[in-house]
C-alpha cells in the first residue's frame, strides 16, 4: 500500500504539481497521477468548493481507472456548458439554497404595478395594419424554438413537436411551425419585390429530444425548409445538489458520475451566445429574434401582429400575452419597482403575484378589474427581442439568466431534501438583468386566437376546475377549429355554432373541423381576400385547404371537402357540397388498442365519405359540384 502512495506522489511530482492542496482528500491524492493537467485543475476547483465527498470512495490506482477519467470528462462538460463554470454554479447554488432555507422572498422591496403594452382586437383596422407591418419585418427576423421536452407528461412516448397539431390533416407541430415560417418568408419577400432572404430557424433540443428531432427533420426533408436554414442547439444538463451546502449529488447507480437534471429553457440564451449564432444573424442584417415553445398550435396567428407591434413601438422586449382571470394558473406580466429605484417588467408566477399585491397595499390581491380580467396579462412564453440590444446584453452576461432553486424539504426544519435538487432558469426571465432604459412591453391578444398549449395528460386535464382551460391534446385541437371558424366568420362566412361534447372527461366546444395551410391564410387580410359571397359551413363539416390560391365563393358545405392545389393553380370553390362526411368516434384514453395520438385526445375521425379534389396543373380552375 505504502509503495503505491509513494509512486503516486512521485508521479504527481513529475507533473510539476504540488499535491499539498489534495491532502484533505487522500483518495484523490493517490490517484492524481492518472489525471491530465486540466483534470488536476478541475479537481483543485472541486476541493476548493467543498466537493471532497465526490472522491471519498475512490479505490487505489489500477482499480476503475477508466471510470475515474470518465468522471473528469463529465466534470469538464458540466464546467464548460455553464456561464462562469462549475465553481460559479456551486457558488450560485449556495446563495440560492441559503435564501430558500431562510424563506427569502425574491420580491422583497419591490412594488408591483401594471406595465404598459398594446391590447389588440382581432380583425380591426389597427390589427390588420400591424399584421402588414409584421409581415414586412419578418425577413429581418430569426426564430428560436425551445423543444427540449418529451411528451411523457401528455401520455405520448415521442417528442412533443412530433405530435399531430390536429388530426384532420395529421400535420405535426414542427411541420406547422416550419410551414408558417416559410409562408412568412415568402410573403415578406414579396412585399420587397425581389428578395431571396431565408429566415433562420434555431431549435434548442436536449439529450432526450436531440436525435429524434434531427430524425423527424431529415426523414421529412425538413418540411420544405432548406437544411442550411435550421440550426440545432443541444442543451446540456446541470449538476444535482444533495444538500443545503450545495454538495454535488452522485448518481445513485454510478458513483463515478454526478447526477444531472435539466436546467430549464432559460439555457437558450447562453446557447445562442456561445454558438456564435447571434453575431452571425446580426452580421446578416437580422433585427428580431422570436422565441416560442413547442406545443401551442395557435401561436402563428399572433406572430405577424405582435412583430408589427415590436417594429412600430420600438420594443427591445415584447412578451406575448393573453387576458388572464385573476388567480388563473398562468404567470402575470408585471412592472416591479424597487425601493432603490430599480425597475423591471417581468413574468411573476401566479402563486407569487397575489401575495405580492396583498403585501404592497392591494387588499384584494390579484383581482379582476372592470374588463372581467386581471389587469396583469397572462404570459404565454413567447418573446420577441430586438437583436441589437439583446446581443449587447449577452456580451455582458454571456447568456446567464437569473436562476431559482426549488428543493423539496423532508420537514419544516429545511435541513434535508427528499431528493436532489438543481438550479433552474426560464427564458422569460431575461429582462431581469436589463437596465431601466430598456423598452420592455407586451402585446395582448385573445386566447381563442393565440393560445392553446398542449401540456396536460387526460387525467390531469379532467381534474381542472370548471371554467379553467384544460391545456390538453383534446382542447388544443378543438381550439384550432374554433379559431379557424371564428376567423372565417369574421371574414364574412356563415359558420354554424358548435355543439358541446365530452372527451376524456373534458367538456369542449366542437366547431366545424376547418384547417388550412399557412400559405393560404397567413394574415386576416389574406383570409378576407379569399372568402367571398355567401359561403356557409355546417357544424358537422370538415374543410381542408391545402394551397395558396384557393378562393371560397358562395360555397355551401355540409360534409367533408379537401382541396389540394399547386401554387400555380387558381381555384374557385363554389356551389353546394354535401356528403356523409367524417364522424367523431369517442376513444378511451386507457384503451391500449388505440394509437397514443388518439388516446390522449379522446376521439378519432371515421372518414365515412368526402370530396377530395387535386389541382396539379397551373391555370384557373373552378370546383362547382
Amino acid at each position: 500500500m505504502a509503495s503505491g502512495v509513494h509512486a503516486a506522489a512521485e508521479g504527481v511530482a513529475a507533473l510539476g504539481i504540488s499535491a499539498e492542496w489534495a491532502e484533505p482528500c487522500p483518495a484523490l491524492r493517490r490517484n492524481l497521477h492518472l489525471l491530465s493537467h486540466d483534470q488536476v485543475e478541475l479537481a483543485k476547483m472541486l476541493l476548493n468548493e467543498g466537493q471532497g465527498h465526490l472522491f471519498e470512495h475512490w479505490p487505489e490506482p489500477g482499480v476503475h481507472d477508466d471510470k475515474k477519467k470518465n468522471f473528469f470528462d463529465q466534470v469538464s462538460r458540466l464546467n464548460s456548458s455553464y456561464p462562469g463554470g462549475l465553481a460559479a454554479y456551486i457558488q450560485n447554488a449556495k446563495k440560492l439554497l441559503a435564501d430558500s432555507k431562510a424563506g427569502q422572498n425574491p420580491y422583497d422591496g419591490f412594488t408591483p404595478s401594471v406595465p404598459s403594452g398594446e391590447a389588440l382586437t382581432f380583425g380591426d383596422e389597427n390589427f390588420v395594419s400591424l399584421e402588414a407591418a409584421g409581415v414586412k419585418e419578418a425577413r429581418n427576423a430569426a426564430f428560436v424554438l425551445v423543444a427540449g421536452g418529451l411528451g411523457e407528461r401528455l401520455g405520448y412516448k415521442g417528442i412533443k413537436v412530433a405530435l399531430p397539431r390536429e388530426t384532420t390533416t395529421g400535420k405535426c407541430f414542427l411541420q406547422h411551425y416550419i410551414e408558417s415560417i416559410l409562408a412568412l418568408q415568402e410573403a415578406s419577400c414579396k412585399m420587397e419585390g425581389e428578395c431571396h432572404t431565408k429566415i433562420p430557424f434555431a431549435i434548442m433540443t436536449s439529450d432526450d429530444t436531440n436525435a429524434l428531432t434531427i430524425k423527424l427533420l431529415e426523414s421529412n426533408s425538413y418540411f420544405g425548409m432548406e437544411p442550411s436554414q435550421v440550426k440545432i442547439l443541444k442543451q446540456e444538463k446541470v449538476a444535482c445538489l444533495a444538500d443545503n451546502d450545495a454538495r454535488l449529488a452522485l448518481d445513485p447507480n454510478d458513483k463515478y458520475k454526478i447526477q444531472t437534471k435539466p436546467h430549464g429553457h432559460g439555457d437558450v440564451h447562453s446557447l445562442l451566445y456561445s454558438s456564435g449564432l447571434l453575431e452571425q444573424w446580426k452580421n446578416t442584417g437580422r433585427r428580431w429574434v422570436l422565441f416560442f415553445q413547442d406545443t401551442n398550435g395557435l401561436l402563428f396567428n399572433a406572430i405577424p401582429s405582435a412583430l408589427g407591434v415590436s417594429a412600430t413601438k420600438g420594443y427591445n422586449v415584447n412578451s406575448l400575452a393573453v387576458p388572464r382571470k385573476a388567480k388563473e394558473a398562468i404567470g402575470g406580466i408585471t412592472k416591479l419597482t424597487h425601493a432603490d429605484g430599480r425597475t423591471m417588467v417581468i413574468n411573476v408566477e401566479y402563486n407569487q403575484l397575489d401575495p405580492l399585491l396583498r403585501a404592497t397595499g392591494h387588499p384584494d390581491g390579484d383581482a379582476n378589474c372592470e374588463t372581467g380580467y386581471s389587469p396583469y396579462p397572462g404570459n404565454i412564453n413567447q418573446l420577441i427581442l430586438e437583436l441589437g440590444p439583446y446581443s449587447e446584453e449577452l456580451k455582458k452576461t454571456h447568456g446567464a439568466i437569473s436562476e431559482f432553486v426549488n428543493p423539496k424539504y423532508t420537514d419544516s426544519t429545511k435541513t434535508a431534501f427528499k431528493s436532489s435538487t438543481r438550479l433552474e432558469c426560464m427564458m422569460q426571465d431575461y429582462p431581469k438583468t436589463l437596465p431601466p432604459t430598456a423598452k420592455v412591453g407586451f402585446t395582448v391578444m385573445d386566447a381563442w386566437l393565440a393560445y392553446a398549449p398542449v401540456k396536460n395528460n387526460p387525467e390531469d386535464a379532467a381534474k381542472v376546475p370548471k371554467g379553467n382551460p384544460f391545456h390538453s391534446a383534446t382542447s388544443g385541437e378543438m381550439a384550432i377549429y374554433r379559431a379557424n371558424s371564428l376567423i372565417l366568420r369574421k371574414a364574412g362566412a356563415q359558420i354554424s355554432d358548435p355543439v358541446v361534447s365530452t372527451f376524456n372527461g373534458q367538456e369542449v366546444e366542437v366547431w366545424p373541423r376547418v384547417t388550412w395551410s399557412p400559405r393560404w391564410g397567413l394574415t386576416f387580410k389574406d383570409v378576407k381576400r379569399k372568402v367571398h359571397g355567401n359561403s356557409s359551413v355546417s357544424q358537422r363539416s370538415v374543410l381542408v385547404i391545402n394551397g395558396r390560391n384557393v378562393v371560397i365563393d358562395g360555397l355551401s358545405l355540409d360534409g367533408a371537402l379537401i382541396v389540394n392545389s399547386v401554387d400555380e393553380a387558381e381555384v374557385k370553390v363554389t356551389g353546394h357540397v354535401e356528403n356523409k362526411g367524417w364522424t367523431i368516434q369517442h376513444v378511451d384514453h386507457r384503451d391500449t388498442s388505440e394509437m397514443e395520438e388518439s388516446r390522449i385526445r379522446g376521439f378519432k375521425f371515421e372518414k365515412v365519405e368526402q370530396l377530395e379534389v387535386n389541382y396539379t396543373e397551373p391555370g384557373k380552375h373552378c370546383l362547382s359540384p
